[in-house]
């Protein structure tokens, strides 16, 4: 995903995306480049417009399901009944020891 995103950033740089582009990149941010990784992304983008290729994926996107998870847990907590106050008590008490971590922003 590195080597894609790289590639992507020689896009919005408007230079041209070949191995040298990329691996100026990655190399910034202190990542070597896999040759065989770069090699592959280099030929799979060759020849290819960029804009054309992010339409593409957000169509396919769009197109996946996404949530669905919630509805048999609420109903599996819904079958169980209320939690008990003890229990949310305990909850509220460990969100409030983690909201400043012993630390302050400004300390």
């Amino acid at each position: 995903m590195r080597y894609v995103a790289a590639a992507l950033l020689t896009v919005l740089a408007e230079k041209e995306v070949n191995a040298e582009n990329i691996k100026m990149i990655l190399s910034s941010v202190g990542v070597e480049a896999e040759a065989e990784k770069l090699a592959l992304v280099v030929k799979s983008l060759e020849g290819k417009n960029i804009d054309e290729i992010m339409a593409e994926g957000t169509k396919q996107l769009a197109s996946m399901p996404s949530g669905g998870g919630a509805a048999p847990a609420a109903a599996a907590a819904a079958d169980a009944g209320a939690a008990p106050a003890a229990k949310k008590e305990k909850v509220e008490e460990e969100e409030e020891e983690d909201d400043d971590m012993g630390f302050g922003l400004f300390d």
